[in-house]
């Protein structure tokens, strides 16, 4: 009887645990708010069209399977946890570290590897350093161990060579069907870039193909993965939809580039650089994300390529994800400004403000400029793994300053006052510092944040929300974008550490905020589901 009475108890223990075990997993979950992408509208669209959207898709799901082995390992391992919400909650972060602290939350594993799986595990700094490859610091180079343990470098085209010939596959059985001269030439040179990774002739491709109402990106992109150097490439995926009224609307842009370039703050050397005459900015609809792009929160716009010989050359493209962020404003924007900005703020928040936002951030994206104005190299050379966040404030501090500066000139067709793109602007910024300090835009925006609050901008009442004081607010963006223009300019490295250092960190008030957020269950980003 005692027996019975100690494994009754032992069964009544275990099944609590893995009660608290679950409503974790099931919390965590609430962390991303379900979006169902609707099947696209395809009317309009050829057969062979569609057809080559299937393709796309095919493709996307290859670079998808390569990012899995890029940042973790073998997705089956996460595939065949037991518990449904942690499974679920694995495959949106792409492995068991929680992306928004980055901490693991699946039993059996240590912190997250700076280098993710672009480096060997025990590699050490002074073992890089003195590891005589040049090819070390590409972006699509593996680092990796010889038989003999010594250091060795393998290029992606080879690491990932059964994926890349797939998507191959799927790109020339594309480009035999089109009946776009310029996507086929696209899809050919993007096929050579995968296999070579060099990608400046179907960058160049990219840009000049203008006339298809669809689009996939493809291939190694962002750096975001590698914390610890900030140089390797990510592979991701977008298949996309044109929107074409609304790019109509966007191309009117383009042409005052060098315009809005010179109207960036501070010291105009800071700020020289000319994009070339052929950027252009489209507006699209996200029909599949793979890969990089599909992991934790979700882009809702992209400005490439980041090859700055080609910027030069022909500038660079603007995509904004017009349904995602519409979700993206409706499911964490909106709800989080409500909930922590004064009653006189809330009226100001706006969707079309966030949307001109986002479309300023990209511009600001090929602002500024690429190399350092005193011989350090590129900024990216210079600035190293501070490069990174140093590019996310400077995209969302001048995106926003030349988004109002616009509106208050009446240069923007929408219905929006300064004051709208201001206080929308601060709930994003909330909201977004709630992605925390791990990732880039987390570290951004908690240096935003907190830069805002020295200068007055901010003030967070006993009731816990949000006074903004919008002529301060202007102020601080102006100066703080200046201060990012000459950090990047000068490739200023012990500024931008010691800066990120103070600023780029959490505080007592943005813990109070994330309880509030969370006992209001509202999202911290987005995940899909697809219709087909």
């Amino acid at each position: 009887m005692k027996k019975l009475v100690i494994a009754l108890g032992l069964l009544v223990f275990l099944a609590s645990s893995c009660e608290e075990h679950r409503t974790k997993s099931a919390r965590l979950m609430e962390n991303y708010a379900l979006v169902t992408i609707p099947a696209p509208d395809l009317s309009g669209i050829t057969d062979n069209g569609k057809e080559v959207l299937n393709l796309y898709r095919f493709a996307a799901d290859e670079a998808d399977k390569i990012y899995w082995e890029q940042n973790f390992g073998d997705k089956a391992a996460m595939e065949a946890l037991e518990d449904t919400d942690q499974r679920e909650y694995a495959l949106i972060n792409y492995g068991p570290w929680d992306r928004i602290d980055g901490k693991p939350f699946v039993a059996g594993y240590e912190a997250k590897p700076a280098g993710a799986c672009f480096y060997p595990k025990d590699m050490t700094a002074q073992e890089f350093d003195s590891f005589q490859d040049p090819d070390k610091r590409s972006p699509f180079t593996l680092v990796t161990r010889d038989a003999d343990g010594s250091l060795k470098t393998v290029w992606y085209h080879d690491a990932y060579a059964g994926h890349i010939e797939k998507i191959a596959d799927y790109l020339q059985a594309a480009a035999d069907i089109t009946i776009k001269p310029s996507v086929r030439d696209y899809l050919l040179k993007k096929i050579d870039g995968l296999r070579t990774d060099n990608y400046y002739e179907s960058d160049k491709a990219w840009l000049e193909m203008t006339d298809s109402k669809m689009d996939l990106v493809i291939g190694p992109n962002e750096t975001v993965d590698d914390a610890l150097y900030g140089i390797k490439a990510s592979y991701g995926a977008y298949v996309l939809l044109k929107n074409l009224d609304r790019t109509a609307e966007l191309a009117k842009l383009t042409a005052r580039l060098p315009e809005i370039q010179q109207l960036l703050p501070g010291d105009p050397a800071y700020h020289a650089f000319v994009p070339g005459t052929e950027s252009d900015i489209f507006s699209c609809d996200v029909i599949y994300y793979g890969g990089y792009t599909n992991a934790g929160f979700k882009v809702i716009a992209i400005n490439f390529p980041y090859d700055t010989k080609v910027q030069e050359e022909l500038g660079t493209r603007t995509i904004l994800f017009d349904n995602i962020i519409r979700e993206k404003f409706n499911r964490t924007v909106f709800p989080v400004g409500m909930q922590l900005l004064e009653g006189e703020h809330q009226a100001h928040l706006d969707a079309s403000a966030f949307y001109w936002e986002i479309v300023f951030r990209e511009v600001a994206k090929g602002l500024g400029v690429k190399e350092t104005v005193n011989g350090k190299g590129t900024v990216t050379e210079a600035l190293g793994n501070e490069a990174l966040l140093w590019e996310k404030a400077k995209s969302n501090v001048l995106g926003t300053w030349l988004c109002a500066r616009e509106v208050e000139a009446h240069r923007i067709s929408a219905l929006i006052q300064k004051e709208d793109v201001l206080a929308t602007f601060v709930a994003n910024i909330l909201r977004s510092c709630r992605f925390g300090g791990v990732d880039p835009t987390g570290q951004a925006s908690l240096m935003v944040y907190n830069y805002l609050v020295e200068q007055g901008a901010l003030s967070r009442h006993e009731s816990g929300r949000y006074t903004i004081h919008y002529a301060k607010t202007w102020d601080a963006l102006e100066s703080l974008g200046a201060l990012i223009l000459k950090t990047q300019a000068t490739g200023d490295i012990d500024t931008a550490r010691s800066f990120a250092a103070k600023y780029a960190v959490n505080c007592p008030a943005l813990e109070a905020d994330k309880v509030t957020l969370e006992l209001e269950k509202i999202p911290v980003d987005i995940r899909f589901a697809y219709e087909r």
